[in-house]
């Protein structure tokens, strides 16, 4: 049981890969962190929404699942020993003489010296079906965290982002069929993408709604309004993913009086915020240029994560060396 009040160098808000990352390098400097997240597993929205997709844009790695992605992070800080904190929401932020307070929605209380903001997009909440909300948990999903589940079975993916497409094309080999619908004639989704799914069986149904849901106790089939048509299409459907994106919330951490603008952290090039003793990286931070990729948040964490250090430490550099000279002993 994590205790009630603990007392740290440094704490991370938010355990998506970024903040992983900040566990290893806050390791590095010889500083104790804990990691604390809202969800109840490591790894944000890798964990939540994809944990079997494929990611492309890792260094060193030409392709790596989520889910392996997460476990090499945790792994990487494991010989340093941060402390997570999983299923607790960073409440209130206090300051004092030396650093701050942090409480959370379910009581726990961190001290830290310094707090390093890796919040991604914050608390997301999926955007709803227009029809057959009723049906979620009863084939009815926003997330594909077990691809195996879905197989020989009738799925129906709505959306035309990079998931609804992702979902689909790795679906298309395990289920029976897959079917895309989408409200518009063009995706959002990565071009690339948009042509491997042209290429496949996956039926495409554009400028089109879900209209209807139907199925006792769980979804049978789906009606399709489809623009200049008179008829509906109806398709049989054992598992409908909603993929219509998601509305983003930083929740309390507007009233950490931190600089936000347009729902993201403002910090400069160390990583640091207006508040001093507070950094941020990743997906939750902005500044002139700022590309959202997770290559991008690696960089801005060990940057801020540095920077913390050499806050903590007044004479000490931010730049942490030679690695090799950290190394754990195997």
């Amino acid at each position: 049981m994590f205790p009630s009040a603990h007392s740290v160098d440094l704490l991370i808000v938010g355990a998506g890969p970024v903040g992983l990352f900040g566990a290893y390098y806050a390791g590095v400097r010889g500083l104790s962190t804990v990691v604390l997240d809202s969800l109840e597993e490591p790894g944000g929205q890798i964990t939540a929404m994809y944990p079997e997709k494929a990611i492309f844009d890792v260094a060193g790695f030409p392709a790596i699942k989520g889910r392996e992605l997460v476990e090499q992070l945790i792994a990487q800080a494991a010989p340093f020993e941060p402390t997570y904190l999983l299923g607790h929401q960073a409440v209130g932020l206090e300051r004092g003489d030396g650093g701050f307070a942090v409480t959370t929605a379910s009581g726990h209380r961190i001290e830290t010296r310094a707090v390093v903001v890796t919040g991604g997009i914050g608390t997301f909440t999926p955007r709803p079906l227009p029809a057959g909300g009723e049906y979620l948990g009863r084939g009815l999903v926003h997330f594909v965290p077990d691809p195996a589940a879905y197989a020989d079975q009738d799925i129906v993916v709505v959306g035309g982002g990079d998931s609804a497409l992702d979902w689909a094309l790795m679906l298309e080999s395990i289920a029976r069929t897959v079917t895309v619908v989408h409200r518009r004639a063009e995706f959002r989704a990565h071009e690339h993408s948009v042509g491997l799914l042209k290429a496949s069986s996956v039926r495409i149904i554009t400028d089109a709604q879900i209209a209807g849901v139907r199925g006792d106790p769980d979804v049978e089939e789906v009606d399709i309004t489809v623009a200049g048509a008179a008829d509906l299409v109806t398709l049989p459907c054992q598992k409908l993913i909603a993929a219509l994106g998601f509305t983003a919330n930083l929740g309390p951490l507007m009233e950490w009086g931190l600089e936000i603008h347009k729902r993201a952290i403002v910090v400069d090039t160390s990583g640091a915020t207006n508040v001093p003793g507070v950094y941020a990286a990743g997906d939750i931070v902005e500044y002139a240029g700022k590309v959202k990729l997770i290559a991008t948040g690696f960089g801005e964490v060990a940057t801020a994560v540095n920077n913390a250090f050499a806050y903590l430490n007044p004479g000490k550099s931010a730049f942490p060396g030679h690695l090799s000279d950290y190394a754990p002993v195997p």
